[in-house]
């Protein structure tokens, strides 16, 4: 069983920092480092976006809305899913879930994702 826990969401003033993770299991470290993995976001009224993906090889992708401001990364070793989010805005604010992709297809953020975490909430006041 494939599980995803977020963590390090909370509130901050615009301009600052965070750090999201997200610790997974369910999976031996060779599927781990083959598989997609992203982080999307949800406000509330508004539908659920892709915000960063990263490839099993560590190329990454961003939506235009955080490129230049958020960093994807992960930890093989710690078998960990990391976004950093640096110079906040009030428009950041949401649920964050990271997700991961088993199946076969190209890694983007359009693709169907399999697993989903439970979401950690970020909060940025202005």
């Amino acid at each position: 069983q494939v599980q995803l826990v977020e963590s390090g969401g909370g509130s901050v003033q615009a301009g600052g920092s965070l750090r999201l993770s997200c610790a997974t299991s369910g999976y031996t470290d060779y599927i781990y480092s083959r598989i997609c993995m992203a982080w999307f976001r949800q406000a509330p009224g508004k539908e659920r976006e892709g915000v960063a993906v990263i490839e099993s090889v560590g190329i990454t992708a961003y939506a235009d809305s955080v490129k230049g401001r958020f960093t994807i990364s992960k930890d093989n070793a710690k078998n960990t899913l990391y976004l950093q989010m640096n110079s906040l805005k009030p428009e950041d604010a949401a649920m964050y879930y990271c997700a991961a992709k088993l199946s076969s297809g190209p890694c983007r953020l359009t693709g169907d994702f399999d697993y989903w975490g439970q979401g950690t909430q970020v909060t940025v006041s202005s």
